[in-house]
């Protein structure tokens, strides 16, 4: 279950957001099973974030740091990753995402990901 003092400070704005992030840097994100659904997430810190089982249907993470994120069975359902920061996040058991979204991502290549998400590029096994 998510943080419910995560989940109010990402819903004041990413610009909130990220500020209250840099001042909580040893805090680990709690924002399982929350819905994020359809906000627009563009160029928020999420790094080392738990997100497992959160609804991001048609969440926007354009240019967003992503970098070892927990997205286990996560919704990605009309997701936008444009730019966003993949590196070693976890995609196992993801729902709805595919190649076109995954590779507009950077570093999507070392997230841990199911082999249908392989898109051309050796899988990282789980």
């Amino acid at each position: 279950m998510a943080d419910e003092t995560h989940l109010a400070t990402l819903k004041q704005g990413v610009d909130a957001w990220n500020a209250w992030r840099l001042a909580q840097m040893g805090t680990r994100i709690d924002l399982a099973n929350a819905s994020l659904r359809g906000l627009d997430l563009s160029k928020i810190d999420l790094a080392r974030a738990d997100l497992r089982k959160a609804d991001l249907r048609g969440t926007v993470f354009s240019g967003a740091t992503l970098v070892d994120a927990d997205f286990a069975g996560a919704n990605f359902f009309k997701a936008v990753l444009d730019g966003a920061d993949l590196a070693g996040a976890n995609l196992i058991g993801v729902q709805f995402l595919n190649c076109a979204q995954l590779t507009t991502a950077l570093n999507w290549q070392s997230a841990l990901r199911d082999p249908e998400l392989a898109c051309g590029a050796p899988a990282r096994p789980y």
